[in-house]
């Protein structure tokens, strides 16, 4: 089953230097039907005016995974963790117990990130940040896992969570397969161009929650990039 969440009929809000939609449930987007997808807590969509940004502000018992698709984002934390991910790195959140950050866009021109939440399998530790590049070469043609909960998945960033986080650039034409275990929750998004998954269209920035599909066959329709979780 795949359900299509199209871009433009997501949540959001404009706040002149944030433009953000919302894939769920966020802040003054409030959709009783619509908390989640499993562990998947909060899929953002984020624009980010240049010279501006979120302000210190606390989490705890979340994952946070923040994908950058054009521009830099520079985090620092209560731990004392400062870092600035480009497009094409990742950096990953564990809040545990607590953890006060900030994240600001301090380039000329705007930033464009997925910010998503992933629900822990316990709560509480010790908070962590990590970042890494994955540079797009590297995952032409192919899912490269980007963030995990399973130690096989060596080359990704940690989180303490059932789930990982999957991304690949596809060149029109060209096809990914992923074969998921059963029961999973899994949900895509095409950061630029359109997919088709399964038989279903998913253009640039639109959702497609999908359970109970077996293995998944993604074709490019145009070049494209896209972001996969799959989590409990």
């Amino acid at each position: 089953m795949i359900e299509l969440k199209p871009f433009a009929k997501l949540g959001g809000a404009d706040h002149g230097w944030l433009k953000a939609k919302h894939h769920f449930s966020f802040a003054n987007y409030y959709d009783p039907g619509n908390m989640g997808h499993g562990a998947l807590r909060v899929w953002n969509d984020d624009e980010i005016a240049p010279n501006s940004g979120f302000p210190a502000h606390p989490h705890s018992n979340m994952e946070i995974i923040t994908y950058v698709r054009e521009g830099a984002i520079t985090h620092q934390d209560s731990l004392g963790n400062k870092g600035r991910t480009e497009a094409g790195d990742v950096q990953v959140m564990s809040a545990g117990s607590g953890i006060r950050h900030s994240e600001y866009n301090l380039e000329p021109t705007k930033t464009k990130i997925f910010q998503i939440w992933i629900e822990p399998t316990t709560d509480g530790g010790q908070p962590t940040w990590g970042a890494k590049p994955f540079p797009k070469p590297d995952r032409s043609g192919k899912l490269v896992t980007i963030a995990s909960g399973y130690k096989d998945d060596k080359d990704a960033l940690p989180i303490r969570a059932d789930a990982r986080v999957l991304a690949t650039t596809l060149k029109a034409g060209e096809t990914a397969e992923y074969a998921p275990r059963a029961s999973r929750n899994l949900y895509l998004v095409p950061a630029a161009g359109a997919v088709e998954v399964n038989g279903v269209r998913v253009n640039a920035r639109d959702g497609a929650a999908i359970r109970d599909e077996q293995q998944l066959r993604i074709t490019a329709l145009e070049d494209s990039e896209l972001v996969l979780v799959d989590a409990a």
